[in-house]
C-alpha cells in the first residue's frame, strides 16, 4: 500500500478544480492499471465539484510506480473557467508522496458501527455501514462511510487512523513538520512533473 495527497495548497478556486481533475485522471489510471485505490480522506473546495486537497491509498502491483509518474508539481493550462476575463491561464497543484504508517494497530482501535448519513438514499441510511473507529491510546477518532461494506470501512478507518498518527509523530520533530508545511505551500512551478490542458484536462505529451 502506498499513500499520496494530491493539494492546492493555498491556490485559488482554479487550482481546487485542478485537484478534482488531477483525482479522476489518477483513479482512472489506478483503474486501467486493475490497482486498488481508496479515498481516505478529502477536504472540499469553495465551489462543488472543487477540492483543496485529498489523501489516496493505492494498493497493488505497480501502485509506486504510478505515483512516481504524479509526484511533484502538476500544471494545467486554461482559462478559468469560474472568472472569464482572468488573464492567468496557468495553475498548479502538487502531488506528495506520503510517509507509510504502521499497519498493525491490531487491538489498538475501537470500533463502533453507525449508520451512513449523506446522499445515497433509504439504503445507505438504513444500513449500519459507516464506522466510527478511534485509537484507544491517543483518542485519534475518524469517521468512515466510503464503502458499502462494513468491513471495507474498517479498514480504511485503521488506515486513516494509522496515517494520522504518523502525522503526529512527524509533528513532533520539527525538521519533519517544517518538510511537510513546505509541500503544502510552496510548489516549484518551474518545473512541472505532468502538464495539462483545457477544461477536458487532456495532457499535453509535446
Amino acid at each position: 500500500m502506498s499513500l499520496c495527497q494530491i493539494s492546492a495548497a493555498q491556490g485559488p478556486l482554479e487550482c481546487q478544480l485542478a485537484v478534482a481533475k488531477a483525482l479522476s485522471s489518477i483513479i482512472e489510471e489506478a483503474a486501467q492499471r486493475k490497482l486498488v485505490l481508496d479515498l481516505l480522506e478529502q477536504e472540499a473546495g469553495d465551489k462543488v465539484g472543487t477540492l483543496r486537497s485529498v489523501l489516496l491509498s493505492i494498493d497493488g502491483e505497480g501502485a509506486e510506480q504510478l505515483i512516481a509518474q504524479w509526484e511533484g508539481t502538476i500544471q494545467w493550462i486554461c482559462a478559468s473557467p469560474y472568472r472569464p476575463r482572468h488573464l492567468r491561464k496557468n495553475w498548479f497543484i502538487g502531488v506528495f508522496r506520503c510517509a507509510m504508517p504502521a499497519s498493525d494497530l491490531a487491538g489498538e482501535i475501537r470500533f463502533e458501527t453507525t449508520r451512513s448519513s449523506g446522499p445515497g438514499g433509504q439504503h445507505v441510511n438504513k444500513t449500519e455501514s459507516a464506522v466510527r473507529a478511534t485509537h484507544i491510546a491517543s483518542g485519534i477518532t475518524v469517521k468512515v462511510q466510503t464503502e458499502r461494506s462494513q468491513h471495507a470501512n474498517k479498514r480504511l478507518a485503521e488506515q486513516l487512523i494509522a496515517y494520522r498518527l504518523a502525522c503526529r509523530a512527524a509533528d513532533e520533530m520539527g525538521a519533519q513538520r517544517a518538510e511537510r508545511r513546505l509541500q503544502h505551500y510552496q510548489l516549484e512551478r518551474g518545473s512541472p512533473k505532468r502538464v495539462f490542458k483545457g477544461e477536458q484536462f487532456i495532457e499535453n505529451l509535446a
